[in-house]
């Protein structure tokens, strides 16, 4: 037996042990009228079949028996057999794997399958963009850039030329356009996102402010945001290098928005998705993790919307993290037993004040991780998710 081999049965052994004790930690609730079996098919996505068996998809962890005789076990697969099963009085999934299709040829052979992704990518892929942080201002002033259009235009849409400066690469190699969005700091301890319009294109003010005499007479002051931990950029469009120089040309071949001036550009990375992590909580939720941002920079977002969240790998944060988001609690005044106006108001000054319980909006399930922000897609819920929002453990939802 090789090494490698013992290698992973004691991986599988210590994952087997540890997802029994995460069980036995948790309070698993199947759904009501959830099936004994059920056959994986195309199309469908693991949050998907752990919500057939449980009233929280993201508990799937907890009740997965991993199969030491098949290799992989935590990959899931259109034909495999998942089946709800007891060991010991607690409820466990397995599964039984389907073999695939074969092609009865001159040389028959068994044809790949891919496994089932956490979420439904073709219903997201319009409208996540190619996200990823430029984590300084050096890093970002010097990546290249858009110095114009052909013929000078404004934007510049498929099969447009645009003109680049500062790029390397060689002819026919294919680029990734992309926009400055949302900018993260840390101040006093906290991660936030910066909302004050033009604020990214340069540092924060850290040198001596020599104010105008019209920022003088208005009595002006420096925004001294704190240490930058992120620019956002996200993909507009991508574009063939035609031919170098400075500026070299780009051709556009495909694009979710038009190329502007000032656009940077990039190596075409395919991020792609993860295909083997699964729903699940972080043991502790660190304090202080918030809702940065929505999708399209609006205030409400729904289902499969995307948010920026304020933690990352340096917080513990994973892909396929899953957290209740929270609205906090407004502070009111107690108009019941101090009524405005009334003596009992007047002798505590503004009347009693009473800060109103958390109010749980929905689930979210991290799909992105840099190093301090994460980007994550919105699962479900009772209420639309706010920027501000605070993140809390998935069981809590009260």
């Amino acid at each position: 037996m090789g090494k490698r081999t013992v290698k992973t049965k004691l991986l599988g052994f210590i994952l087997s042990a540890f997802l029994c004790s995460f069980a036995a930690a948790q309070d698993v609730s199947l759904r009501d009228g959830h099936p004994d079996e059920y056959i994986v098919v195309e199309g469908d996505t693991l949050w998907d079949i752990s919500g057939r068996f449980l009233e929280h998809p993201w508990q799937w962890p907890a009740i997965w028996h991993a199969n030491q005789q098949i290799e992989n076990p935590h990959l899931i697969y259109p034909g495999d057999r998942v089946s709800l099963v007891y060991i010991d009085g607690q409820p466990r999934l397995m599964v039984d794997r389907g073999k695939p299709t074969v092609r009865l040829s001159p040389g028959a052979r068994a044809t790949s399958r891919q496994p089932i992704p956490p979420i439904a990518h073709a219903e997201i892929d319009g409208l996540i963009r190619n996200m990823r942080l430029v984590e300084s201002q050096e890093a970002l002033d010097a990546l290249p850039y858009v110095v114009a259009n052909a013929e000078r235009r404004l934007n510049a849409a498929v099969e447009d030329n645009a003109y680049v400066r500062n790029i390397s690469g060689e002819e026919g190699e294919f680029f990734a356009v992309v926009r400055l969005g949302s900018v993260y700091y840390r101040k006093d301890g906290e991660v936030r996102r910066a909302v004050e319009p033009g604020y990214g294109l340069h540092a924060p003010y850290t040198k001596e402010w020599h104010p105008t005499w019209w920022e003088r007479a208005g009595n002006l002051k420096p925004q001294n945001y704190g240490e930058v931990v992120g620019f956002e950029l996200y993909q507009v469009a991508v574009g063939m290098l035609a031919k170098k120089g400075d500026p070299a040309i780009l051709t556009i071949g495909s694009a979710q928005d038009t190329v502007r001036e000032g656009d940077f550009v990039v190596p075409l990375d395919d991020i792609g998705y993860e295909s083997e992590y699964q729903p699940r909580a972080m043991a502790s939720v660190p304090e202080g993790m918030r809702v940065l941002a929505v999708q399209g920079d609006n205030r409400l977002v729904g289902h499969l919307k995307m948010v920026s969240i304020s933690g990352g790998s340096r917080q513990g944060v994973q892909p396929g993290h899953v957290f209740s988001t929270f609205r906090e609690g407004d502070l009111i005044r107690d108009r019941v037993k101090y009524p405005a106006g009334s003596l009992a108001d007047a002798r505590t000054w503004n009347g009693d004040k009473v800060t109103l319980p958390d109010e749980f909006g929905g689930h979210i399930m991290v799909f992105r991780v840099f190093d301090e922000v994460s980007y994550a897609l919105i699962m479900d819920g009772q209420r639309p998710v706010r920027e501000f929002d605070v993140l809390k453990h998935p069981s809590e939802t009260l």
